[in-house]
């Protein structure tokens, strides 16, 4: 694949909105291609959460070059054929509703028709899921997608870096993302850990 095909971003109705935002503007600050899609529960979720509105972000990114956004119900976009090349998708964050669909084949609108052609395709997913506590079906659900090769990652603070703000355990799990889409081959250097783990 090369370096010019897009990452495909999915934000879908979970709490998180923030982690979706960071997680464009680091891609777009690496000058890698995205095209977003983002669900109608993941605006009303972004509404609640942040003071950017999302109207004011998605100007701000499409004047970026190599962005492009599709609405939800927008079948007809690249992104919902395998013909479409890209490096991957990530959903950020990912509803249990969309962990659910996307591990049953359920493609009933474009995230998850997005979703459901890198595994058909073997390109790398990677959702983050944001829901407690989990649920033996909520569990299921991820690890059929895990068994499928998708990258589960859970938005989990690094509580050994100490971060001071929540700005320090976003900056983390989009750093997690970035290498999960194999992008970056290791976290920069002030986000590992050095010292020695103990499991007693």
């Amino acid at each position: 694949m090369s370096a010019e095909h897009p990452v495909v971003v999915g934000m879908t109705g979970a709490s998180g909105a923030q982690l979706g935002r960071a997680t464009v503007d680091r891609l777009l600050s690496k000058d890698v291609p995205v095209v977003l899609t983002v669900s109608a529960a993941a605006r009303l979720v972004w509404r609640q959460e942040l003071d950017e509105s999302f109207g004011v972000a998605l100007e701000r990114w499409s004047d970026m070059p190599g962005f492009s956004y599709h609405a939800p119900g927008d079948i007809q976009a690249p992104i919902a054929s395998g013909t479409y090349p890209t490096l991957g998708m990530a959903i950020v964050p990912c509803s249990m509703a969309t962990i659910a669909a996307v591990a049953h084949g359920f493609a009933d609108n474009l995230v998850r028709r997005a979703a459901d052609v890198c595994i058909k395709e073997r390109r790398p997913l990677v959702v983050v899921p944001r829901e407690s506590p989990l649920s033996a079906i909520h569990l299921e659900n991820m690890a059929a997608l895990a068994r499928l090769g998708v990258t589960v990652l859970p938005p989990e603070p690094a509580f050994y870096l100490r971060p001071r703000t929540v700005d320090d355990v976003v900056a983390f799990v989009v750093g997690r993302v970035v290498v999960a889409l194999g992008l970056d081959s290791e976290m920069p250097e002030d986000m590992r850990y050095e010292g020695l783990l103990t499991d007693s």
